[in-house]
């Protein structure tokens, strides 16, 4: 009987020939590079295990966001939200600016009218920072609320009644001693 057109008996001589090199080879290759081959398979099977693990993680993912579904009425009314929040802070800050620039409005106008106060004090040949005590005094009795409040000039007494002070030879005594010259003495 022929099978493919060949005898019978040519074809297991061929077959295991080629089985003969097969193993030769194979067996060869993995005596060599085993390890190798091993460890590389096992390292191969990791990665793809991750890797699927990963794609299938960003395949849900993608489905819950398309999943979501985005209602532009909500969108509409969040807009509307955030502009009516933003205008209001907008309102809050201008009447603020106005109460400042009427702030300082006011405490310009104070300042000119002292000033031409001053002026005619000094016209008059009056003392005018007296004159402008008075009549801060008697504009506020309460606590000044004005921007530049009166500073006292505090009193310079002497720690000593009789103003003694030995080093300086000045008062008491008929001796008085000064301190001698600093720096290098000049001789030869």
């Amino acid at each position: 009987m022929e099978r493919d057109g060949e005898p019978l008996s040519a074809r297991p001589a061929l077959e295991t020939e080629g089985l003969r090199f097969l193993h030769v080879t194979v067996g060869s290759l993995l005596a060599t590079y085993g390890w190798y081959i091993v460890f590389s398979g096992i390292l191969l099977f990791v990665v793809i295990q991750r890797l699927s693990a990963r794609l299938r993680a960003m395949r849900q993912r993608q489905l819950e966001r398309d999943s979501i579904v985005v209602e532009p009425d909500i969108v509409v009314k969040r807009q509307e939200a955030l502009a009516a929040a933003r205008l209001k802070m907008q309102e809050e800050f201008n009447v603020k600016a106005e109460k400042h620039k009427e702030k300082l409005r006011q405490l310009e106008e104070e300042k000119r009218r002292q000033k031409i106060e001053m002026w005619d004090s000094m016209q008059e040949g009056k003392s005018y920072k007296g004159n402008i005590k008075k009549r801060q005094e008697e504009d506020s009795p309460g606590p000044s609320t004005s921007s530049a409040p009166s500073k006292r000039k505090p009193d310079r007494k002497p720690l000593r009644g009789g103003g003694y002070n030995p080093l300086s030879g000045e008062g008491g005594g008929s001796c008085s001693w000064r301190p001698g010259r600093r720096g290098p003495t000049s001789g030869g």
